[in-house]
């Protein structure tokens, strides 16, 4: 019998939610970089093996906002706990006590008493086994989970125990009947907003830390011709920064950093889309559009 299961991934800023969600997939589908608040809203991930589809909302990560758009981030979070069978919490495996934001994730577990898988992240960089039995400790004091995994994204090691616990859940829950998206869905993310967090991440990836936050990117066009007798995707992008001395920093002297920016970007494009790319790239300055809802709304980012 076909059901769905929907499991919210949450956790602090910067602990690896979106490499969960794209190691579980199988193919990228959010944006990674090593800066924090790399995830901006809600990404849907659906992975649909035989009756079982699970679909994984990869949600911004939880912090104190200090802008309008931050505001925005914090909800997106809290709305996709709402009404999800389950949540996997995503936290470092090294560390020090729980952060506020974990805190206030654990309190929400127990509220609801939604079903919870742990997921401690980054044990490569653990420096003892002791050092993680303090974490798991810690964190099974707060709260009940349905299973605690060590694992590391980035090395694989214990991902395979991450979907087996998964597929158990799954047979645990109540579920009605049916798939919710077709079996061919990879993400609810349209080919433009794929296109723009794509260039976005090279962005993050190549730029000062005070500046990768203040921007945001608009594709203005997006469509496919022949040329030569293969598809030619042709994408005009806007990235947009809140003050001109940033606009410098991302064109770069000479136009090299936008040059490199978009070089870039354009090879994980025609990777992602399996065809050439013809990227072309505009950088313009909208004042403070963080703390300006209608900018917001017009970016795609409520």
């Amino acid at each position: 019998m076909k059901k769905t299961a929907f499991i919210a991934i949450v956790g602090c800023p910067n602990v690896g939610k979106s490499s969960v969600l794209n190691a579980l997939l199988g193919e990228k589908v959010a944006i990674v970089s090593e800066k924090p608040q790399t995830t901006r809203t809600r990404i849907m991930g659906v992975l649909t093996e035989g009756e079982r589809q699970l679909v994984f909302t990869d949600t911004p990560g939880l912090h104190r906002p200090r802008t309008k758009l931050g505001e925005h981030m914090a909800r997106a979070v809290k709305e996709g706990m709402d009404g999800v069978d389950a949540c996997l919490l995503v936290a470092e495996a090294a560390g020090k006590g729980l952060r506020p934001q974990e805190e206030e994730l654990l309190a929400s577990f127990r509220k609801q008493r939604t079903p919870v898988i742990l997921l401690l992240n980054k044990i490569d960089l653990l420096r003892s086994k002791e050092d993680l039995m303090e974490r798991i400790l810690l964190f099974s004091g707060a709260c009940d989970f349905a299973a605690v995994i060590p694992c590391s994204v980035k090395t694989g090691d214990n991902m395979p125990a991450l979907r087996e616990e998964l597929a158990a859940l799954f047979g645990a829950l109540a579920l009605s009947e049916g798939f919710y998206f077709p079996e061919d869905t990879l993400t609810d993310q349209c080919e433009r907003v794929l296109a723009a967090e794509l260039l976005r991440e090279q962005l993050l990836r190549n730029l000062e830390d005070e500046i990768p936050h203040g921007v945001a990117v608009v594709i203005e066009k997006f469509s496919t011709r022949q040329k030569d007798g293969a598809d030619l995707l042709d994408i005009e992008a806007t990235i947009f920064c809140e003050r001109e001395s940033h606009k410098g920093m991302v064109i770069g002297k000479g136009g090299a950093m936008l040059k490199k920016i978009a070089s870039a970007a354009r090879a994980e494009l025609e990777a992602f889309f399996d065809c050439k790319v013809n990227l072309q790239c505009w950088v313009k300055v909208k004042e403070g559009w963080r703390n300006r809802e209608g900018v917001i709304r017009n970016f795609g980012l409520e």
